[in-house]
């Protein structure tokens, strides 16, 4: 389906506010990976209470330090282990708390390897231009539907619209890579109290990737507006071009000298008889006029 001029010029708007808001959403979130922990249950503290608490683990004794009184976990079937979920973004981690209720968050630059952080770091730069031009673009855009600019002006402000969105789009892709990258390193190479022992992408990193998706539309979109607008101007003034030289060269037709002097030297209501392709015509003046040396007669010679 073809789109008009003011349709593709929507459909650009639409997609880069939509690409801006998923992106938004996605660096101010920490759902970028999710996945568990397995850690070791911590001793239960406090009188016991009438329901088996399955978060810790209960002594034999109520004194915590008397390791001899520690009942064995084997022996009593219990698994010592617990699976914690967590959340993972650009800027934090969030972890489930002991109790297993609400999530304990902290930096995730504490978190990736020392050496590592330069990347995280240009990961968050790149997430910031990547915004920033992704509204420039769209302020552009905006300002393109503004009627007080004039028809060049509105094509210079197209261009830079569709410049500024593929920049941020090529910006977007980068930083998602980077992120991507050092959060493997931060699994394999992480502290030990954070190393996650399943993980996955979660919903922040879809929305990322769905944002840089309708970006890179929107830059297309704007482009093809663009460049089918200096086509279609080109060939408006060639078209004109055409009619132009076409209308010159019509005015710059001349007869001959000694043409003009035989049609000066005969009688006006006279006709004029000239040989043209070895047949003599009879042209008066009207039909010299009008005409443009038209016979009288399709095919009729006079001798």
């Amino acid at each position: 389906m073809r789109l008009e001029h003011g349709q593709r010029a929507s459909l650009a708007l639409v997609l880069n506010f939509v690409a801006f808001t998923l992106a938004l959403l996605a660096v101010t979130t920490s759902h970028w990976c999710e996945g568990t922990r397995r850690v070791a249950k911590p001793f239960c503290t406090g009188p016991p209470g009438k329901t088996k608490q399955i978060f810790c683990l209960r002594l034999n004794s109520s004194n915590v330090n008397d390791t001899r009184m520690v009942e064995y976990i084997i022996e009593s079937g219990e698994e010592k282990f617990l699976l914690r979920k967590f959340h993972t973004g650009i800027f934090f981690s969030c972890e489930q708390a002991v109790d297993m209720k609400g999530y304990d968050c902290r930096d995730f630059s504490k978190i990736a390897p020392e050496n590592e952080r330069g990347v995280l770091w240009l990961c968050i730069l790149a997430e910031s231009i990547y915004l920033s031009l992704l509204f420039t673009g769209g302020a552009l855009m905006i300002m393109e539907q503004c009627s007080g600019f004039s028809i060049i002006n509105k094509l210079k402000l197209s261009a830079f619209a569709a410049l500024c969105t593929a920049l941020s789009g090529l910006c977007g892709m980068v930083a998602h890579m980077m992120f991507t990258t050092i959060f493997q390193l931060a699994v394999t190479m992480g502290p030990e109290d954070w190393r996650p022992k399943t993980w996955d992408y979660s919903w922040s990193y879809v929305l990322a990737w769905g944002s840089f998706g309708t970006c890179m539309g929107s830059a297309v979109t704007a482009f093809n507006r663009y460049t089918k607008t200096i086509v279609g101007f080109k060939y408006k003034r060639r078209i004109i071009e055409k009619s132009l030289m076409v209308k010159q060269k019509m005015m710059e037709v001349d007869l001959s000298e000694q043409i003009w002097d035989m049609y000066l030297a005969a009688d006006a209501e006279t006709p004029l008889e000239l040989p043209i392709n070895d047949q003599i015509f009879s042209v008066g003046a009207p039909s010299l006029v009008k005409d443009d040396f038209v016979p009288e007669q399709e095919g009729k010679a006079y001798c």
